[in-house]
């Protein structure tokens, strides 16, 4: 029976890219979405992977998502948690909403996938956790002080869940990914996007299926001995 994966906001982006290399490697992979129903069903009739409505930074739908799953696909044995937003601005006007839905969210959805899956993949002996952090996380950025600390808070959460689940065969590690052409970063100003890019060093911005070769990379078997590591793709933006 193939081992069951699944990567929330798995549907579209760097998630979409993730579902397809651990569905390449032979994974049953469950692609979680959190509102857009006709993108997802587009997905799941494209490339031939399940798609789960739930919202991660929600602590119930997430342990009975998880259980769809489960009954869906069999035992959760790799979770990546690539699901996140941005509610940008400065602090003097950010509102509290902006503040906790990015936290309840980003951050909260690592806690809650975690809590739904850690103690059976300890219990088998076997798991992967990936979760996605960001170089504004290393490195901070103005006018993100709420998705750069939850952000920041997964590369902690990373290091101290590894430690718990190491003497049970559980990994835990994150990459940080720098400036990827997805939709989110097209969706800025082309004169901002070229100065982001002349701040990269390799010259361009990254693509989602490199984001996705390194989730790959920690899931197999090759990286057993891996854990509690974050791997920066970022193009030399950020040398952390």
């Amino acid at each position: 029976m193939s081992k069951v994966a699944v990567v929330t906001g798995g549907t579209r982006g760097i998630g979409e890219a993730i579902s397809l290399a651990l569905k390449d490697m032979g994974f049953a992979v469950a692609a979680n979405y959190a509102g857009n129903d006709a993108k997802a069903q587009a997905f799941s009739e494209k490339t031939g992977i399940a798609s789960f409505k739930w919202d991660v930074g929600d602590h119930q739908a997430c342990l009975d998502g998880c259980a769809q799953v489960v009954e869906a696909l069999g035992p959760i044995d790799v979770v990546v948690n690539n699901a996140g937003i941005t509610r940008d601005g400065v602090l003097a006007k950010m509102s509290f909403d902006d503040w906790n839905e990015v936290m309840r969210i980003n951050l909260g959805g690592c806690f809650n996938m975690a809590k739904a899956t850690f103690g059976g993949m300890r219990e088998r002996g076997w798991g992967r956790f990936v979760n996605i952090g960001s170089i504004n996380g290393q490195a901070g950025q103005y006018g993100q002080v709420n998705y750069a600390a939850a952000k920041s808070g997964i590369h902690g959460f990373t290091k101290a869940l590894a430690q718990e689940g190491a003497k049970y065969g559980v990994t835990v590690n994150a990459i940080a990914p720098g400036y990827i052409d997805t939709d989110m970063v097209a969706a800025v100003p082309p004169a901002v996007l070229e100065k982001i890019v002349a701040k990269i060093p390799v010259g361009r911005l990254g693509h989602a299926d490199e984001i996705a070769r390194g989730v790959a990379f920690f899931c197999s078997e090759d990286g057993g001995f891996v854990t509690g590591s974050t791997l920066s793709i970022n193009g030399g933006q950020h040398m952390y």
